[in-house]
């Protein structure tokens, strides 16, 4: 848990270090690579939505730093959707924090307290990371996904806004048979399959911010630190007053 890790743009190796995505939050250093290229702001539009067949649904984030309106995909990722409205309409995410911040990286919250006591959740939902990839969804900047832990069915409540361009996140197919070759500090190395295929899996994208662009930047942007067994927590609380539904 106290292990801190390197990120560079190789999907596998981040996953199995860092990602026990969900609750504990393990250290990351939040370095990058010189090939990963830095998304300055994304585009505020429903581009990657083609024809829906009925209004999307729109969310706004309510924070001590000002507001975050979010479209959300339910053609694309519909039990990440169902799950995510769930915990919005139940007050879930009410006076939680965004308890985990990693400038050109991420932000995450929607499951710890002030206190950083995490709040009770339901079951676990199944992972749809692949069905929104095929569908040309990504971990793109601006787009929203839920955490998790190493086990790619682990998502409950907590979610995450990406701030950069994440493709290593993103699903990636891979065949029966098929070697599993990523980069660990500049050297190929073949990963067990086992831990290929977890890596694979990716994490899922479910919406994206449309409005409040400028609040995301304020929150990516604050100084962070150790808390506990957590890393990279804000030494002000950003507070997520409420998530609605809007109309």
């Amino acid at each position: 848990m106290g292990a801190r890790f390197q990120r560079n743009n190789t999907l596998s190796i981040f996953f199995f270090s860092l990602f026990f995505f969900a609750t504990t939050a393990c250290a990351q250093n939040g370095t990058q690579t010189a090939e990963q290229t830095v998304a300055s702001q994304p585009v505020l539009t429903s581009q990657i939505v083609s024809s829906p067949s009925k209004p999307l649904p729109k969310v706004k984030i309510k924070t001590t730093l000002g507001d975050i309106v979010l479209e959300l995909y339910p053609e694309k990722a519909p039990k990440t959707v169902e799950n995510f409205l769930r915990y919005v309409k139940k007050g879930h995410y009410n006076k939680t924090i965004f308890h985990r911040v990693i400038d050109n990286f991420m932000i995450q919250g929607g499951g710890l307290d002030i206190k950083m006591n995490e709040k009770p959740t339901e079951a676990a939902i199944t992972n749809e990371a692949g069905k929104a990839f095929e569908q040309g969804l990504k971990n793109d900047i601006g787009t929203i996904a839920m955490a998790r832990m190493q086990d790619p069915n682990s998502a409950k409540a907590q979610f995450y806004i990406n701030v950069n361009n994440n493709d290593f996140l993103n699903y990636q197919p891979i065949g029966v048979g098929d070697p599993v070759v990523v980069m660990k500090n500049g050297e190929p190395i073949t990963l067990p399959r086992s831990r290929a295929l977890v890596a694979a899996a990716g994490y899922t994208p479910f919406g994206k911010v449309i409005e409040g662009w400028e609040t995301v930047e304020k929150i990516k942007g604050v100084t962070t630190g150790e808390n506990g067994i957590h890393q990279n927590v804000p030494h002000k609380p950003i507070t997520i007053l409420s998530i609605q539904l809007m109309k």
